[in-house]
């Protein structure tokens, strides 16, 4: 694995334990798309370090746990400005 990518996957996880940032907003904020934040989270991230690989599945597995709550918000949001 080349250098950049290896920095690149640390910093993501940083970012992602630090924030408590989604995939997405992730993606958003290093340039890249979900599908490379979550190959680097779930396949690159375990063979360099893998301590701080749980550390960032235990964060991305509350995400996910939680975004149907999100996304319920987000409609009522999207209605009630629809109505007003």
């Amino acid at each position: 694995m080349k250098d950049y990518i290896e920095e690149r996957v640390l910093d993501v996880a940083k970012y992602i334990i630090n924030s408590k940032s989604t995939i997405r907003k992730t993606a958003k904020v290093f340039g890249v798309s979900k599908s490379t934040i979550h190959k680097d989270m779930t396949e690159r991230l375990p063979q360099i370090n893998p301590i701080i690989a749980k550390e960032a599945k235990s964060v991305l597995d509350l995400n996910k746990a939680e975004r149907h709550i999100r996304g319920g918000k987000a409609t009522k949001l999207k209605y009630k400005a629809i109505e007003g």
